[in-house]
């Protein structure tokens, strides 16, 4: 009798162990040594770089950079004209889906662009008046944020880099 109630107890705890099983999350997301690498292609920012301490599942990478455009304005003959006021500063986001398969011993890589500003400006509010149209040449970036979900919405790393 004795050995019948200890076999369904040993019986219940190993069921009890295999309901509350949950995948692996992460309990110490970070960037590997040397990264991220932001590289400034003029218009987007790129963000590359390796993340370590990663638990099993899905992975959603977010960059989210600032940075200040510069514009230049072209009146209505399609002349260019000297650069106009500066339009206000903008965010650009780009985000990275990563598969849990591709999480190797708590590791994956990642590689996000942003998507680049509007351009020309409505209105060109830097132009000396809204028929003219103003052209966004160049964003020079000032800081990008990198949010880590794993899974989504869970955030295990969110980190702002000054560039």
């Amino acid at each position: 009798m004795r050995t019948i109630r200890l076999i369904s107890l040993t019986i219940a705890a190993a069921i009890a162990l295999v309901v509350t099983a949950t995948p692996a999350l992460a309990a110490n997301a970070h960037f590997k040594h040397g990264s991220p690498v932001f590289t400034d292609q003029g218009l987007v920012l790129n963000a590359t770089g390796t993340l370590t301490g990663l638990g099993n599942g899905d992975i959603l990478v977010v960059v989210s950079a600032t940075g200040v455009p510069h514009g230049v304005c072209t009146n209505p003959a399609g002349q260019t004209q000297p650069p106009g006021q500066n339009p206000a500063e903008v965010t650009l986001t780009g985000t990275q889906s990563i598969p849990a398969s591709a999480v190797k011993n708590g590791n994956a890589s990642f590689n996000v662009t942003t998507s680049a500003p509007s351009s020309p400006i409505p209105g060109a509010p830097g132009c000396p008046n809204s028929k003219w149209s103003e052209t966004i040449t160049d964003v020079a970036f000032t800081s990008a944020t990198i949010t880590v979900y794993q899974p989504y919405p869970t955030v295990v790393l969110s980190q702002t880099f000054t560039l």
